[in-house]
């Protein structure tokens, strides 16, 4: 995540798919993959309300990232997996929604009079995070909504054109972002999500927080 820090290189927009955007972020090794993921949300979780999904591709991969990112204070987190009683996963669901329902109405001014008041009305306004496995993303088909988040974080890139697109129409709003973690040989299935689903998958940009 060094480069995060670098001088900004003239930003070229990606191109759009139902005006959602997507970005790859590259890692060297995978033993930093979580330490990028824990910086990054670092810096996008401290936007009040903001909506954001990590999808994972097991269950042992969303108890790693949980943990991780359970330290830090300003985001409310909360997981999706298969054990989860119905009514635990119908209030996840129901709290993000909420939670975007707030990012979506909230007004520049209305977020400096937040970020003013009691440390109790902070807590309300942290930005949401849920963390998915495949297997537990909302079913569309059996009457739930979908997520609708501002930011999808693929932390494991999906190597099948139809998981990248469930995981988008399951979990990402219109106009919302993709950030693909991308480590080492996984140049080549990114190359080969683009030809198959038709776009562009452009590096992220240094100042992330900026298109927001």
């Amino acid at each position: 995540m060094d480069s995060m820090e670098a001088p900004s290189p003239p930003f070229q927009s990606p191109s759009r798919s139902s005006q959602q955007l997507h970005f790859y972020l590259a890692v060297d090794r995978p033993q930093f993959k979580m330490e990028t993921v824990v910086e990054l949300l670092g810096v996008l979780g401290r936007r009040p309300w903001l909506p954001i999904v990590v999808c994972c591709s097991s269950r042992d991969e969303l108890d790693a990232v949980c943990s991780s990112l359970s330290t830090l204070p300003y985001i409310s987190l909360a997981a999706l997996y298969s054990d989860l009683a119905d009514r635990e996963r119908t209030m996840v669901i129901e709290k993000f929604r909420q939670a975007t329902i707030n990012w979506n109405q909230q007004l520049n001014s209305v977020v400096e009079e937040v970020l003013e008041e009691s440390e109790t009305r902070k807590e309300e306004n942290k930005s949401h995070l849920v963390v998915v496995t495949d297997v537990c993303l909302p079913l569309l088909s059996s009457g739930e909504s979908s997520l609708s988040a501002r930011v999808l974080i693929n932390y494991e890139l999906p190597t099948k054109k139809e998981t990248y697109t469930r995981r988008i129409t399951t979990c990402l709003a219109s106009g919302g972002i993709i950030i693909n973690m991308v480590v080492g040989g996984e140049v080549t299935t990114l190359k080969s999500l683009e030809e198959s689903s038709g776009i562009i998958i452009a590096e992220m940009p240094i100042n992330i927080s900026e298109i927001l």
